[in-house]
């Protein structure tokens, strides 16, 4: 294959040096590459070069590098205001704010000073590439390449070539991502390209349902972590990435798809006209220490949900407590709560059900032992604290009973009317449903104010998130029960109301079915989209992955549940999805989904 005629990019310009910009600046510096960074804000630039000093700083101290190498990187590093500095360079990367007439202003005048072999690259979001590359004087050098926050810890790069876009220019820049150390995808021109497309529907949703009262930040950004494994929570990305950039991106990808997930929540308007913009202002969604780029975030009142932080009073104590149910989650909340010291019924349909269940959890504790995490005497107290049953009789005494039957509402109904029947006054009765309503589960009880929401997660002893789910008739004494129960066990409680997929899947599942519609549209493949999200976003799972994890089936329950309970065409379960679970093949149970497993 012959070389390129284009050059290898030894010199690279990055116009605009907020928290973007910065970051492609440090990583491009780190590489060996002079960098010209360019700004028409003398403070940016002074920021810019603040922040990679502290982050060589920090690496020199973690001995990733030497004090030689941090004055070396920081030598190739020169900042600048006028945008005639960008003449000698091979590369130049505009990262200006997400605004059309912005950007086309600064790549029409690069064309005027850059050299006719040098590559201009668009750091655009959302914004039509072949457009912007279409209205330069040469569209052929135009490329888009969209780096991810934080960069130098994103391994993903997008690289969006338009019609017009030379092969030379995408070879010469997809050269240069891997000298990076990163990843690059060839991606198409659409709203969003892939990553975008996904995250931002997401994160905006995050935001109505803190603008809604719903939950509170802590608790929102919380779920995510811990119930998805995500490396930060979306309210606090939305910090990093800036509320007044996702505005902006938001805007333009529903002005470019018309989907509703992409109409920005009016709080990112009214927090980015406040100047609220994130982690560069030092406040967006959270308040932060020191300077503007600082991780921390201080405890600040959260004024938009009422009584924020209120701990209610009277927490009933809890000694003995009831599982219902035979399945995978009901033998892990048994453990959860037979490790933590409590005492433990556990009620199956049959004695044969419940000791099934009873030696699953036995082959858990072994594993544990086995691997160190756990002592032999340590495992032997747990199973003695574990009582078979097949009778719901057997909870006339429990001081807390969680199922975790079906998921199936006439079924949890008839349970719950019994449960009333047979346990004790005082007794808090909780269902771990994930999608339907609690409070009907509440009113087939004459004592509704006992009776919560616990969502656990899968596996329950490694997960550590429990949804509290409180209804409209939950009284204080249970909700504290509750919380009081969760710490003993260990767990992360967040509060949330009685609404359908509560916090986490109603945030996660909108994304996976947007993802699945991309498939469906032929925009990219699942293997595509599982590497874009891991490397772009910093997720454990790609979302094909986790839907032949949870199941197909499932999945497309909670779907329907969300698309009924909010009425939103955009949450209507992508076809592709249906016709899977139609024909059979929900997962790695079945050993196919959106892809085959080998039969175990």
């Amino acid at each position: 294959m012959d070389r390129p005629s284009f050059p290898v990019l030894p010199t690279v310009a990055v116009i605009g040096l907020g928290t973007l910009g910065t970051g492609i600046a440090e990583v491009l510096a780190r590489s060996g590459r002079e960098v010209i960074g360019i700004d028409t804000s003398d403070a940016a630039a002074r920021r810019a070069t603040a922040a990679l000093e502290a982050s060589t700083a920090h690496a020199v101290e973690r001995q990733k590098i030497t004090t030689q190498q941090q004055q070396e990187i920081l030598t190739r590093f020169r900042t600048f205001t006028d945008l005639q500095a960008a003449a000698q360079a091979d590369l130049v990367i505009e990262a200006v704010p997400e605004d059309y007439a912005l950007k086309l202003e600064v790549l029409t005048a690069l064309d005027k000073i850059v050299a006719p072999t040098a590559v201009l690259a668009t750091g655009t979001n959302a914004l039509p590439v072949t457009r912007l590359a279409a209205e330069t004087a040469h569209p052929e050098r135009v490329v888009g390449l969209q780096f991810f926050h934080p960069v130098p810890v994103m391994k993903l790069v997008e690289i969006v070539s338009s019609v017009l876009t030379s092969p030379q220019v995408v070879d010469s820049v997809t050269e240069l991502v891997r000298d990076l150390g990163k990843e690059p995808l060839a991606t198409g021109d659409r709203p969003g390209f892939l990553v975008d497309g996904l995250l931002f529907g997401y994160l905006n949703q995050a935001a109505a349902m803190y603008e809604a009262r719903y939950a509170t930040r802590e608790d929102i950004d919380a779920a995510m972590r811990l119930g998805c494994g995500l490396p930060m929570g979306p309210l606090a990305l939305l910090d990093m990435i800036g509320i007044d950039t996702a505005r902006t991106v938001l805007d333009a990808l529903y002005e470019r798809s018309g989907d509703r997930l992409h109409a920005p929540a009016p709080i990112l308007k009214q927090l980015s006209e406040a100047g609220m913009t994130g982690r560069k202002a030092g406040r967006g969604f959270y308040t932060y220490a020191g300077d503007s780029g600082s991780d921390q975030a201080q405890v600040v009142p959260d004024e938009l949900t009422p009584d924020a932080g209120r701990q209610p009073a009277g927490a009933r104590p809890v000694e003995l407590v009831g599982v219902v149910g035979s399945g995978t989650m009901a033998s892990g909340i048994a453990q959860v709560f037979a490790a933590s010291g409590h005492r433990v019924v556990l009620v199956a349909r049959s004695l044969e059900k419940a000791g099934t269940a009873r030696k699953r959890i036995a082959g858990s504790l072994d594993r544990a032992v086995a691997k160190g995490r756990m002592r032999a005497e340590d495992r032997d107290a747990t199973m003695e604290r574990i009582t078979p049953a097949d009778s719901q009789d057997a909870l006339a005494e429990v001081d807390l009973v969680v199922e975790a039957i079906a998921e199936d509402l006439a079924i949890k109904q008839e349970l719950f009317a019994n449960l009333d029947r047979v346990c004790k006054p005082g007794a808090v009765l909780a269902t771990t449903t994930s999608s339907l309503p609690v409070i009907a589960c509440a009113t087939a009880t004459s004592r509704p104010e006992d009776v919560i929401g616990m969502h656990f997660f899968n596996p329950a002893p490694a997960m550590k998130l429990v949804e509290v789910v409180r209804t409209v008739r939950t009284g204080d004494e249970a909700h504290a029960t509750v919380h009081a129960v969760c710490a003993k066990i260990r767990k992360h409680a967040v509060d949330c109301g009685d609404r359908a997929g509560f916090i986490v899947n109603a945030l996660l599942f909108p994304y996976l079915n947007n993802a699945v519609k991309m498939v469906q549209e032929h925009y990219a493949t699942p293997d595509v989209i599982d590497t874009a999200m891991k490397l772009g976003a910093g997720y454990p799972m790609g979302p094909f992955e986790l839907l032949d994890v949870v199941g197909l089936d499932v999945s497309l329950a909670i779907e329907d549940v969300l698309h009924k309970e909010f009425r939103d065409e955009s949450l209507a379960p992508a076809p592709l999805l249906r016709q899977l679970v139609d024909a059979g093949c929900l997962g790695r149970k079945t050993g196919r989904g959106f892809r085959e497993y080998a039969r175990r």
